[in-house]
């Protein structure tokens, strides 16, 4: 690891003080999630009117960050999120923030390439262990390339911070400029949507095709939740774990005793993770347990990392899918929900993958303002972004079925989406299939217009 301050030990200074070294114009990157510094943030805050233009880049808040609550014009802070949680959606539709888009697993290797280097860099870490090293917790990402392209690196300690093993998992005194004794309030929890009897449908279409010895990469919500809890309950066994976000429902599926790693190719016994969002539960099992392994975004979510575990699946939400199989999974329109994140990364590490399968999950519709409208759509919401193009998707699930669409044309993936749509609305799609041409009018079972 690279050396800052081999001959100047870093020196413990105020959260204030820290915060008088930002000057207006300046970068200042927090990290993400329950790595964000709340000491820092707060003093930072109370420092808004004598900023201006300060660029503060971070992700998936888990609380609200005082230097937006204190700056509700933005006139003083210029907020760029990787990726959007509920706080962050609220305060973009103010008009406070903006979206980055990526593929989360190439973020590292912006801040050595592409973007401004942090003027500023701020994580919150566990005390300094015995070899002189700050643990960044279960938050690894893209922290180290942030700390090692930043020109001051502060730490914010905290003493009920889960320790995270893993390699890079942290930073030498040696590489850290300043010290802050941060609170020793515990992590903030992320909690679980609660899970349907649509979402057990869904879930149980793709339990079916889950093998022994198959390698998870699950994404956040209530469908891929459902997933894991019917894992857990099934004979399905030796499961393996490599995945970007580590969730509540991954650890239970590991304590229920489906989870050995025994079978990967890559980092066998090993829970690989790189960075971890849940409850109380998590935290607990990650800490100081060496079957959970940390590590760095460009190692879990690249394809040619994720392929060399066999049977390697990806389970992931999207909110809506058009007759093509074009998948939309982080917007509505033209506003930002969420983050591309990794999903398209582990779509293509799990197809590369031998015998790997990926699954994109939906339920058939939902609900605006007492209108019920379907998820399956002919036309794409105007503005709505993709997030896994059609090329990519292998199995689409809704609570009516499961269908591969690899090797289908247009007018077989047209009809097998039908399929999974709400009955409600089949014969609308089929109707506006036919008049856009998706489906030409010889199919067998098309109606006429």
């Amino acid at each position: 690891m690279p050396k800052r301050n081999a001959r100047h030990p870093a020196k413990t200074i105020s959260a204030e003080d820290a915060a008088r070294l930002v000057k207006s114009g300046m970068w200042v990157d927090f990290g993400g999630g329950i790595a964000q510094p709340d000491a820092f943030d707060r003093a930072l805050a109370a420092r808004a009117a004598e900023l201006s233009g300060v660029k503060v880049r971070s992700c998936l808040s888990v609380r609200p960050l005082a230097v937006l609550e204190a700056d509700p014009k933005a006139q003083h802070f210029d907020y760029y999120s990787w990726h959007m949680g509920g706080y962050e959606r609220a305060k973009a539709d103010k008009g406070i923030g903006v979206y980055v888009p990526i593929n989360l697993g190439e973020v590292p290797d912006y801040y050595r390439r592409f973007i401004a280097s942090p003027d500023v860099a701020v994580i919150k870490t566990t005390p300094k262990d015995e070899n002189g090293y700050y643990n960044f917790g279960p938050t690894l990402t893209w922290i180290r390339a942030m700390t090692e392209a930043a020109k001051t690196v502060i730490v914010e300690v905290s003493p009920n911070l889960p320790y995270a093993c893993g390699k890079e998992n942290g930073l030498h005194e040696s590489e850290v400029d300043f010290v802050i004794e941060g609170t020793d309030l515990p992590p903030e929890e992320l909690r679980n949507p609660p899970i349907s009897e649509v979402d057990r449908a869904v879930a149980r279409h793709v339990l079916e095709e889950i093998e022994d010895g198959a390698c998870l990469q699950i994404g956040i919500g209530a469908m891929p939740n459902a997933a894991c809890s019917l894992l857990a309950e099934s004979g399905i066994r030796d499961l393996g774990i490599h995945t970007e976000m580590l969730t509540d429902g991954m650890v239970e599926l590991w304590r229920a005793g489906r989870v050995s790693g025994a079978r990967k190719q890559l980092d066998p016994g090993k829970i690989v993770y790189s960075f971890a969002l849940g409850g109380r539960s998590t935290y607990d099992a990650i800490h100081r347990n060496d079957a959970f392994e940390i590590r760095v975004a460009d190692y879990t979510n690249m394809p040619h990392i994720i392929m060399q575990n066999d049977r390697a699946v990806s389970i992931n939400n999207t909110t809506q899918i058009d007759l093509q199989g074009q998948a939309c999974s982080e917007s509505d329109g033209h506003r930002q929900l969420s983050g591309s994140g990794g999903q398209l990364q582990f779509v293509r590490g799990s197809y590369a993958s031998k015998g790997g399968k990926s699954f994109m999950l939906l339920s058939s519709v939902y609900e605006r303002r007492g209108v019920r409208k379907s998820r399956i759509v002919l036309d794409l919401t105007p503005g709505n972004v993709v997030t896994t193009p059609r090329t990519d998707i292998m199995y689409v699930v809704t609570e009516y079925g499961i269908v591969n669409l690899k090797g289908l044309s247009i007018a077989e993936r047209a009809r097998a989406l039908i399929g999974l749509a709400h009955p409600d609305f089949r014969e609308q799609l089929e109707r506006e299939a036919l008049e856009a041409r998706v489906l030409p009018r010889h199919v067998v079972g098309a109606t006429a217009a």
